[in-house]
């Protein structure tokens, strides 16, 4: 039977010939079809003659660099995947290869176990591991196929039904939208790790999702992580996994997030979230492709593709001391800014007939509910602080309350929240509204116990808050200078709860 490798075609460039007979018997060992070159000219001479399924090329060479390639392989929208290889410790390099549309990168000296795994993730094949064993937090991989197609990103069917459900989801036709749906498109054909930015609300997992959805990864694990919910203590144990006796508690080996996605993507949400030496044991798993779980004494490569995301600025937190830089330049290879609905206010009408047949969908109930143009217009005159999770949560509630095919204004019930923008007259009685809203007072004489209190001046703080942002608790801590993790323990400590979906 012949080799399923065979079909793949593979071009070397290094100018060094010992290297580059020891990546092509590598790479023949594996089936590949091999050919070879030792400077730019000749690799180039190459390509014009014929197409290969990937470009496994040396930074340094005698008449110029890898990235000459890289740029001829752009220019003419070839399909190779390209990987390149960087002296050790040359982040610069790798991080200048991976902007210019490098799928991956490996470091001199080159692990040949690591060789061969990026080589098989470039072309689409699962990476020869053993078994994961996935969290018992984590949802299950099970049945999911090992074996996938190459699939170029820049060969997507464009027809809308062919797209991955989380791209469809991205509705809207507006500049914005479309520069976001083109930016995913650009990531997945390669490892560079991206950094989503957005306010909260917006979607910035679906567009991680998607990123994986139309990569060659979509057919491994999407393993999504929210920084900011998990206490300090817990943080090494759940990333990187854990060994049997390692602490107390620890009864049994379990595998952490790293390994769970292994041959996929690793969605980090609200990185910002994550303390100082965090990030430095994060900065290191990034660099060596590897992770020692606590309680082990030896690493396991890991093969992972890294998405980030946040509501903070970056840029900012660096400055202030807060974050890493040099784990920024290496998360920020990247950057998608999902813009918040109210930028994109003529993608409206398209999202909200999303997001109705998307509940009549899982209700059960066909056709979908319709807007009435008095429901519609108030709705495009909201502020919409929650984006379009809170869009999603108004239709929901309006779905339930009414009793017809189509959703009226006091089906909304949004007529107090409106931001009237045509009458200085409502501007100013909605002014005067919000400044007669009730605050708590200062006590007349001195309370007789300072903590209680203050806890209840807090308690007051953070409920309002959260009433005024739908108890979507990220926006509300936000709102108050906290980050997730503060809102969390100081709902816990002062007992303030929120009913139904909360928004995190």
């Amino acid at each position: 039977m012949q080799n399923a490798t065979a079909q793949f075609s593979l071009l070397v460039i290094d100018d060094e010939p010992d290297l580059r007979t020891l990546y092509e018997l590598t790479l023949l060992r594996e089936g590949y079809e091999v050919e070879t070159a030792g400077t730019v000219e000749q690799a180039l001479q190459m390509l014009a003659e014929r197409s290969f399924s990937a470009v496994i090329t040396d930074m340094r060479l005698p008449d110029g660099s890898g990235l000459d390639v890289l740029a001829k392989i752009e220019e003419g929208s070839r399909r190779e995947r390209a990987i390149v290889i960087t002296a050790y410790g040359s982040a610069e390099n790798a991080v200048e290869a991976l902007k210019a549309g490098a799928y991956d990168y490996l470091t001199k000296p080159v692990d040949l176990r690591q060789f061969r795994s990026v080589v098989a993730s470039a072309l689409g094949r699962a990476p020869q591991a053993g078994p994961t064993v996935v969290p018992s937090s984590l949802p299950s991989t099970a049945g999911a196929s090992v074996e996938a197609p190459p699939r170029p990103a820049r060969d997507v069917d464009r027809r809308a039904d062919a797209l991955p459900a989380s791209l469809r989801r991205l509705s809207g036709q507006s500049a914005a939208m479309q520069q976001v749906r083109a930016l995913i498109e650009k990531v997945a054909r390669s490892m560079a790790p991206a950094l989503v930015q957005g306010e909260s609300g917006t979607g910035k997992e679906l567009v991680a999702r998607a990123i994986h959805d139309v990569s060659v990864r979509a057919a491994q694990p999407f393993i999504a992580v929210n920084c900011g919910a998990i206490p300090e203590h817990l943080l090494e144990a759940e990333f990187f996994g854990y060994r049997k006796g390692a602490f107390t508690g620890a009864n049994e080996d379990r595998e952490g997030f790293f390994q769970a996605a292994q041959g996929g993507t690793l969605f980090l949400d609200e990185i910002g979230d994550l303390p100082l030496a965090m990030q430095s044991k994060l900065l290191r798993v990034i660099q060596e492709r590897s992770v020692r779980p606590v309680g082990a004494v030896v690493e396991s490569p890991i093969n992972v593709r890294i998405v980030s995301a946040t509501h903070r600025d970056l840029a900012e937190e660096v400055q202030a001391g807060r974050f890493r830089q040099d784990l920024y330049y290496r998360l920020n290879v990247i950057q998608i800014r999902v813009p918040p609905l109210r930028e994109r206010m003529e993608d409206l009408g398209p999202i909200c007939d999303a997001l109705l047949e998307r509940i009549a969908r899982d209700a059960g109930q066909w056709p979908p509910s319709v807007l009435s143009r008095e429901a519609f217009e108030d709705l495009s005159h909201h502020a919409f602080p929650g984006n379009v999770r809170e869009l999603e949560n108004l239709l929901h509630r309006a779905v339930a309350m009414t009793s017809g095919a189509t959703i009226s204004r006091a089906d909304l019930g949004l007529a107090v929240d409106l931001v009237v923008e045509s009458d200085p007259g409502e501007v100013e009685a909605r002014l005067a509204e919000l400044r007669a809203a009730p605050v708590l007072a200062t006590p007349a004489s001195l309370p007789d116990n300072l903590e209680r209190y203050l806890d209840a001046v807090e308690r007051d703080i953070l409920t309002r808050a959260l009433e005024r942002h739908r108890n979507n608790r990220t926006a509300a801590g936000a709102s108050l200078g906290l980050s997730l993790r503060q809102m969390r323990y100081r709902m816990a400590r002062l007992g303030v709860v929120v009913s139904g979906h909360d928004g995190d």
